[in-house]
């Protein structure tokens, strides 16, 4: 929210009612420095080499320095130009702020380093507003791009976006260039579902468009990094991941509207009722299979002394088998919501029936052969067992999902909700 706002516009009245194709936001803290160089450069640049209307905005995110002053004066020298004050600090926040009420067809950002190359700008922009893409980030992680920075910052950006991969099922490239655009109207309906309004923002902003099928344009960028950066990179990373858990069990339980999202502005599959990639479901299948594997020998081992083996095979797979389908449900399968999730549990619960049927069956000709079998050799027969009724699961539970890409495409057609 703008707790104060103050907008230097051009001298030309008319830059005051006609609305620019482009808002391009300057988000800044404490650059007395740094800001009169960087928007002289990219206002120079864009006069001669951009072919859009555009309009630089800094948003001053609460400096203590001069820093406003200088953006002041920067908006009375130069035509196109304006600032935004807020209160409060965070990069989430500033964006929020403009983009939500920008006037602009196209809603962009870049730091105030200019680290990444301007030339990228145009094509960045010019994918949404042809109206091919929704959202465009510049990435430092393509093959093409030349990045100079050290290789701390390097392994970083590498494995945060790694994470994003494995726990978010992020396909974009680079979650944190600060270089990004997106449509206003898309901004409009996406900025109030995120929570962040620090670094995390783009993240958050990027997971869900990605999730409700927005289009995602990257370009490969020339980068240098800027040596006197003040980013506190062990605080960001911190409240990155805290971010990242925070999103993810949005995710799986189902909080965020995805499903009536996607039928408003989301792309919808080319051919419905596909599912998805083999590939992407028995990574994910098998990361959920390992954590419920693990939970139930705990169970059975925890159990066992107390309930005799049958009993503590029975609870140990029904407790797990409850948390496997519902996991599976949401993370390898792409379920969410409420719809449909009682006949889900069911048929998960059938196929329960069969792993109890082959781990007891497997308990009980152990016993029958080998009465004096101790523990450890109980838990490898279980684990075969097991092995077996994964395999078999993975089966039924691809069965029981079959719909879940139609289930999305009726939603679509039928402009509904569930």
């Amino acid at each position: 929210m703008i707790d104060t706002a103050t907008a230097g516009l051009a001298a030309n009245p008319a830059d005051a009612v006609i609305a620019p194709v482009v808002d391009v936001v300057v988000p800044v803290y404490n650059e007395e420095r740094d800001l009169g160089p960087c928007v002289r450069r990219l206002h120079a640049f864009l006069h001669a080499n951009f072919p859009f209307s555009a309009r630089i905005t800094i948003a001053d995110n609460a400096s203590t320095d001069t820093t406003m002053l200088v953006a002041e004066g920067l908006a009375a020298e130069l035509d196109g130009v304006r600032v935004v004050h807020l209160d409060r600090k965070g990069r989430g926040r500033a964006l929020r702020a403009v983009w939500q009420d920008s006037d602009a067809q196209v809603v962009a950002y870049m730091d105030v380093d200019l680290s990444t190359d301007l030339n990228a700008l145009l094509p960045l922009i010019a994918p949404l507003v042809s109206g091919h893409s929704d959202l465009a980030i510049g990435t430092r992680l393509a093959s093409s791009s030349r990045v100079v920075r050290g290789l701390k910052r390097e392994l970083i950006s590498r494995g945060y976006n790694l994470i994003l991969r494995t726990s978010l099922q992020a396909k974009f490239s680079d979650a944190q260039c600060g270089f990004k655009a997106v449509r206003t109207d898309v901004a409009r309906v996406l900025l109030p579902l995120v929570q962040d309004g620090e670094w995390f923002f783009d993240t958050e902003l990027l997971v869900l468009a990605e999730r409700i099928g927005l289009r995602i344009h990257e370009v490969p960028v020339d980068w240098i990094d800027d040596p006197d950066s003040r980013v506190d990179i062990v605080d960001t990373a911190r409240k990155d991941l805290r971010g990242i858990w925070r999103v993810g069990r949005a995710l799986t339980t189902g909080q965020l509207p995805i499903n009536e999202l996607r039928a408003a502005i989301g792309r919808e599959p080319l051919v419905e009722g596909v599912p998805l990639g083999m590939v992407g479901q028995l990574v994910r299948f098998g990361i959920v299979g390992v954590g419920c594997t693990l939970a139930y020998l705990a169970l059975y081992v925890a159990l066992q002394p107390f309930t005799g083996p049958q009993a503590a095979n029975f609870l140990a797979l029904l407790i797990t088998a409850v948390v496997n389908t519902a996991a599976n449900r949401a993370f390898t399968f792409g379920v969410r919501g409420t719809a449909q999730a009682v006949s889900h549990h069911f048929q998960g619960l059938l196929i329960f029936g069969f792993g109890l049927l082959l781990t007891s069956g497997s308990l009980y000709a152990l016993h029958h052969w080998w009465p004096s079998a101790e523990v450890h050799l109980q838990l490898v027969v279980l684990v075969i067992a097991n092995l077996v009724t994964t395999l078999m699961r993975f089966v039924g539970l691809r069965w029981v999902f079959r719909d879940a890409g139609a289930g999305r495409g009726e939603l679509a057609a039928t402009g509904g909700t569930r």
